[in-house]
C-alpha cells in the first residue's frame, strides 16, 4: 500500500487506536444539558428550552454526507448568542471523541474503504458508541 493509499498516512493516531467498539459518556445533549437560568426570574429563556426529539431532528436536517449528532452547546454560547442549547457536528466530531487526534483517525476510516464505521446515539444516556472494523474483517 502506497502513501497515497493509506487513510492513515497523515493522522497523528494509526488506526489500532480507534478499531472495536469505543464509548464516549456524556457527550450528547440530554433533557439534563445545562441550560442558562435568568437570575431575576429563576426561569430558563426560550431559546434555551429544548427537546432531545428536536435536537435529533435538527441535527438529522443538516444536509451532509456525514451522519451529525446533537451536541451540547456551552452556557455560555446560549447566553452570547440566544442559541439553542445543542449543536449538531459529525459523530466522530471532537467535542464526543475527546480529540482532534481521534476525530481524524475516526474521520479516516469512515471515508475509507477498508474500514466500516458504526455508531450509536444514546441521547438518554448521553453516551455515544463508535465501532470500527476492518471492512474485510466485517
Amino acid at each position: 500500500m502506497t502513501t497515497e493509499d493509506d487513510p492513515f498516512h497523515d493522522r497523528e493516531l494509526d488506526p489500532e487506536a480507534v478499531l472495536g467498539t469505543h464509548t464516549f459518556e456524556d457527550v450528547l445533549f440530554t433533557d439534563d444539558t445545562e441550560t442558562p437560568v435568568n437570575v431575576l426570574t429563576g426561569e430558563t429563556p426560550a431559546h434555551s428550552q429544548a427537546t432531545v426529539e428536536e435536537a435529533k431532528e435538527f441535527a438529522a436536517s443538516i444536509d451532509t454526507g456525514t451522519p451529525q449528532i446533537a451536541l451540547p452547546a456551552s452556557v455560555e454560547s446560549q447566553v452570547e448568542t440566544q442559541s439553542k442549547p445543542y449543536t449538531a457536528a459529525a459523530f466522530f466530531h471532537f467535542k464526543a471523541t475527546g480529540s482532534l487526534e481521534r476525530h481524524r483517525a475516526y474521520h479516516a476510516a469512515y471515508e475509507a474503504d477498508a474500514f466500516t464505521v458504526d455508531f450509536e446515539a444514546n441521547y438518554a444516556s448521553g453516551d455515544l458508541v463508535i465501532t470500527v472494523e476492518r471492512a474485510d474483517e466485517a
